[in-house]
């Protein structure tokens, strides 16, 4: 194991063992501790109480943080030309059709988010074990397979991202950079928060939001009281 700097050491010594702090504590805390020499990202990790192998207890869908992710989101937009002026003018950083497909088909994925229309998901199916794996197949729940192609590249690049429960039952999302001052950070936290409290599955039972922890890349997990954000 590397050995830790007196910066470092610093830093850890600031988050006390075994104790929750408010979502506000956390939110000023989080960037006290942080040692990285370059802006770090802010990511929240949610366990909530639900079985995701089974269909009626996944928790999936999108929020928009209300500062954004402070992260320069790259998105292609696959259309049909007669949608390619709308992606363009909406910030889309890559928009096209086959020419991509055939990218993507030989293993280009320097993506953030694909945004596209039904009539072009057909097309999509084949290249599923490449984009899958990376998280970037479309998905008409996420917003992302739409006619409104505009609409859905501005909310991309404006913050809105997309979540799914993994299989430990766990939502990890970015949202936020270390520069963001608290209460930013604490404003993007609780809508996300808020938004997985409000798509509690009916079929979940006993504690829904069983923890959440509060880092930044490299920085020691922060235990945030899940009493604190109701």
């Amino acid at each position: 194991m590397a050995k830790l700097t007196k910066k470092q050491k610093e830093a850890l010594s600031k988050v006390e063992k075994n104790k929750v702090y408010s979502l506000d504590e956390a939110s000023s805390l989080v960037k006290e501790v942080n040692f990285a020499k370059f802006d770090a990202s802010i990511d929240i990790a949610v366990r909530l109480g639900v079985d995701p192998r089974k269909a009626n207890q996944m928790v999936r869908g999108v929020v928009s943080l209300p500062h954004g992710t402070g992260k320069d989101v790259k998105v292609l937009a696959l259309v049909t030309p007669d949608k390619e002026a709308e992606a363009k003018e909406a910030g889309a950083d890559y928009v096209g059709l086959d020419e991509y497909l055939q990218k993507i088909k030989e293993g280009w994925t320097d993506v953030d988010v694909i945004v596209t229309m039904p009539a072009v998901m057909g097309k999509l199916g084949p290249l599923g074990r490449i984009l899958g794996p990376r998280g970037l197949m479309p998905n008409p729940k996420s917003g992302t397979v739409t006619m409104e192609i505009g609409k859905a590249v501005s909310e991309v690049k404006s913050g809105k991202i997309d979540f799914k429960v993994d299989k430990y039952g766990i939502i990890h999302a970015g949202i936020g950079k270390v520069s963001f001052d608290a209460a930013k950070i604490r404003e993007n936290a609780a809508e996300l928060i808020q938004t997985l409290v409000k798509l509690k599955p009916t079929a979940a039972k006993g504690t829904y939001v069983k923890s959440i922890y509060l880092s930044s890349t490299m920085s020691p997990g922060i235990a945030i009281d899940t009493k604190s954000v109701n």
